[in-house]
């Protein structure tokens, strides 16, 4: 019953537009969780690995927090990052 009590509350927030606040209250932002993603961000040409693409979409919700904080904003913004994500079929939100 848990269960569909929280999928209506997902719904009627997704009209409210706060669906991003809602993931992000139920994941754990540890940028360090993206560290499988490292290679892959700073190398040209070196593709995502599983564990990286897993760990993106765990995190998305976390990555507008993440451009806020300048010691991670030029990793996390740059042309390499976003391509991963597309890669990984979790493209950036719109902060």
């Amino acid at each position: 019953m848990s269960k569909f009590i929280l999928w209506v509350l997902l719904i009627l927030l997704l009209g409210k537009g706060e669906i991003t606040s809602v993931a992000a209250a139920m994941t754990t932002c540890n940028a360090l969780e993206l560290s499988s993603c490292a290679t892959a961000i700073t190398s040209s040409g070196v593709p995502p690995s599983p564990t990286c693409c897993s760990k993106l979409k765990e995190q998305r919700p976390c990555l507008c927090q993440y451009l806020k904080d300048p010691n991670l904003q030029r990793l996390i913004n740059s042309p390499n990052a976003k391509k991963v994500a597309t890669i990984c079929g979790s493209p950036f939100p719109t902060c």
